[in-house]
């Protein structure tokens, strides 16, 4: 079993795609997030498409991350996440929607 852990970078881009998103991409976003979390903490080096390095990159309707995998510690950093959409879909949201998605990744958080 591996940590899941989303770097501050991470987290902040994560919160600039939730405070432009609508009510619907919010859901799926949060959706995409846990799934990610639980896929990546089974057997994450069997996930998504390698890259260089111990870097690889995974994709869960609608975001798409890059992560790396620290095998001797168990531990998976998410580097960089990113949103994909379809075309004419309105973005609108307010920060106090995004704390409690934030919430349960900022204890795993590097500073």
């Amino acid at each position: 079993m591996f940590t899941v852990r989303w770097t501050r970078s991470a987290l902040n881009e994560l919160a600039t795609l939730w405070t432009q998103a609508d009510s619907a991409l919010r859901q799926a976003i949060t959706a995409a997030t846990n799934q990610i979390d639980q896929e990546l903490q089974q057997d994450p080096e069997s996930k998504g498409e390698s890259r260089e390095g111990n870097e690889r990159i995974l994709f869960v309707f609608p975001l798409g991350i890059r992560y790396e995998v620290d095998r001797q510690r168990s531990i998976v950093r998410v580097l960089h996440v990113w949103s994909y959409r379809r075309r004419g879909q309105k973005v609108a949201a307010s920060l106090r929607d995004v704390i409690p998605l934030l919430a349960g990744h900022a204890r795993h958080a590097r500073l």
